[in-house]
């Protein structure tokens, strides 16, 4: 089964810093667009970070600019998010997706291979 393990979610106090790990199960990362999403409760999957196969460019969604970082090791199979002064507004499960294309908007239709998600909890 392909898919993605995602891992290092839990709860932290406002301004924090966190590192998510997305590891590759049953098929390379070699060639594919990764991107990072999130859902909190009733509400849709959002992209909030998405990278190119090279990893040269990468894209992220307004609300997480300048504190939030998107990184991949294909040798490790793992795309990462390093997550920096956290805000209760990040709260979700966050899931990552390989994707068809690359694109700036980062939208979850264009990805899939999700995996079960991390749990990220922001609050004081």
């Amino acid at each position: 089964q392909l898919q993605f393990v995602e891992s290092g979610g839990g709860l932290v106090q406002p301004g924090a810093s966190l590192t998510l790990s997305c590891a590759a199960s049953g098929f390379s990362l070699e060639g594919l667009p990764l991107g990072w999403f999130r859902q909190a409760p009733g509400n849709e999957r959002e992209g909030v970070s998405c990278i190119s196969v090279s990893g040269g460019t990468t894209s992220y969604h307004d609300s997480v600019k300048g504190r939030f970082t998107i990184s991949r090791d294909d040798a490790k199979k793992t795309v990462y998010l390093h997550m920096n002064n956290v805000k209760p507004e990040d709260t979700g499960t966050y899931f990552c997706g390989a994707g068809i294309i690359y694109s700036d908007s980062c939208e979850a239709r264009l990805h899939d291979h999700w995996g079960q998600g991390t749990q990220v909890t922001v609050s004081s």
